[in-house]
C-alpha cells in the first residue's frame, strides 16, 4: 500500500552560490522528486532601461556593460550596432574587425566561465574552474591592454571604437591564438569522457527541440537543441561574412550537448580569431560624429548573436539627444523561461546541474 505524503516546497536561494547570483527556485518535492518549480527575479532590479532614457545616446554604454558583466564587450556591440544604424553612422572597417576580434574573444571568456562554473555545480570543486580561469585571464589581461579595464570595459563607441589597439596587442592576441587550441584539447581530455559527467549529464534536463523554439530560446541553450540558428550565419552583421567557420549543434538538448556546444564553438571563435587577425586593414578606427547625437525620428532593433544569445535592443528616437525608449531582448532571461519543463521529474542536485548548464548572468536578467 503506498504511502500518503505532502508535497514539501523548498526555497533555494536568493543567496545560494549554486544560483549564480540573487536567484531564488521555489521547488515542489514529492517526497525526493521536483514536480513543480517557480523561478522568482528582481532581486537586483536596476531599472536599465529607463536609466537610458535619462542620457545621451553615448552616456548608455556603461549601462549596457552592467547587464552581462561576464561579456560586457557583447552589449557595447548590440548597442553599438542599433544605434549606427538609427543614425545613419558608418563605422570604419579596422574597427569593424576589431569588433569582431572583441567579441569572439569575449564569447571564449563568457564559455569558460560557463563550463567552469557548471562543473563546479556538477561537484568538481575547483580544479575545471581554475583550468578555465587560467585562458580567462589572459583575455583579460588582453582588454586591460586594450582599454585599461578588466570587467566592465566601455571601449565602443557610436561610430566605432574609443581609440586603436597599442602596438603591443596583436603579438600578444596572436600568441594566444595560438595557444589556445592546445588549452581547448586538454579541456576536452580532462572532461568529455569523464564518467562522472556523462552519468551527470547525458539525458538530463532534456530541452526538446520543438519547446526551444516556442520559448524563444537563443544561443547554446537552442542549438544543443538541434536548432541551426547563429546570427552570425543567419543574419550577418559587422564582417561576420568574410569568415569562415562553423555552427556547432547538438541531437538531445541535454545538459551534455549544452556543455559540448560551448566547448565547440569556442574552437570556432579560435577560427574567427585567426582569420580577422590575417585580414585585419590599416585605418582608422572611428568615424568622428557628435558626442551629443540626435537620431532622426524612428525606431530599430539591432542584434548580435552574444556568447548566451541573440541579444538585441529596439531603440525610438523622437530626434532629441536622449532615447525616447529603450527596450533589451536579454537571452539569459529568456532561456530561463524553459528552466520549469527541464526540471520537473528530476532531484534537487540535478535541479543545480540543469540551472547550472544554462549559463545566465543576473545582472541581465534583472536588468
Amino acid at each position: 500500500m503506498p504511502l500518503k505524503t505532502e508535497n514539501v516546497i523548498l526555497n533555494m536561494g536568493p543567496q545560494h552560490p549554486s544560483t549564480h547570483g540573487v536567484f531564488r527556485m521555489r521547488v515542489t518535492f514529492d517526497g525526493e522528486v521536483i514536480v513543480d518549480l517557480e523561478p522568482v527575479f528582481g532581486y537586483l532590479h536596476r531599472g536599465l532601461e529607463k536609466l537610458c532614457e535619462e542620457r545621451t545616446y553615448t552616456q548608455v554604454f556603461p549601462l549596457t556593460d552592467r547587464m552581462d558583466y561576464l561579456a560586457s564587450m557583447t552589449s557595447n556591440f548590440g548597442y553599438a550596432l542599433t544605434i549606427e544604424k538609427l543614425a545613419g553612422v558608418k563605422v570604419p572597417e579596422r574597427a569593424e574587425y576589431l569588433r569582431v576580434i572583441m567579441a569572439e574573444l569575449m564569447r571564449i571568456s563568457s564559455h569558460l566561465m560557463a563550463i567552469g562554473s557548471f562543473l563546479n555545480d556538477l561537484g568538481a570543486f575547483m580544479t575545471p574552474i581554475l583550468y578555465m580561469f587560467r585562458e580567462r585571464e589572459k583575455i583579460i589581461d588582453l582588454y586591460d591592454m586594450l582599454c585599461g579595464q578588466r570587467l566592465t570595459y566601455n571601449y565602443f563607441r557610436i561610430g566605432g571604437l574609443s581609440h586603436d589597439a597599442p602596438p603591443e596587442f596583436l603579438p600578444t592576441l596572436k600568441r594566444f591564438v595560438a595557444e589556445m587550441p592546445h588549452f581547448i584539447d586538454e579541456y576536452e581530455q580532462l572532461l568529455s569522457e569523464n564518467e562522472i559527467l556523462l552519468a551527470r549529464t547525458k539525458g538530463v534536463g532534456v530541452l526538446p527541440r520543438l519547446t526551444a523554439i516556442n520559448i524563444s530560446a537563443a544561443g547554446p541553450v537552442l542549438r544543443a537543441s538541434g536548432v541551426n540558428w547563429d546570427l552570425r550565419k543567419s543574419d550577418p552583421y559587422s564582417v561576420y561574412d568574410r569568415f569562415q567557420f562553423d555552427v556547432p549543434v547538438g541531437q538531445n538538448g541535454d545538459n551534455y550537448d549544452r556543455f559540448l556546444v560551448r566547448m565547440q564553438e569556442m574552437r570556432q571563435s579560435v577560427r574567427i580569431l585567426e582569420q580577422a587577425i590575417q585580414q585585419l586593414p590599416e585605418g582608422e578606427v572611428r568615424t568622428r560624429v557628435s558626442p551629443i547625437i540626435r537620431p532622426p525620428r524612428g525606431e530599430y532593433y539591432g542584434h548580435v548573436e552574444g556568447p548566451k544569445g541573440e541579444i538585441g535592443y529596439y531603440v525610438v528616437s523622437d530626434n532629441s539627444i536622449a532615447p525616447y525608449r529603450v527596450h533589451v531582448r536579454p537571452p539569459a532571461f529568456i532561456n530561463l523561461t524553459g528552466l520549469r519543463d527541464m526540471i520537473i521529474g528530476w532531484k534537487l542536485a540535478d535541479a543545480i546541474s540543469i540551472f547550472g548548464s544554462i549559463d545566465i548572468c543576473l545582472g541581465e536578467v534583472d536588468r
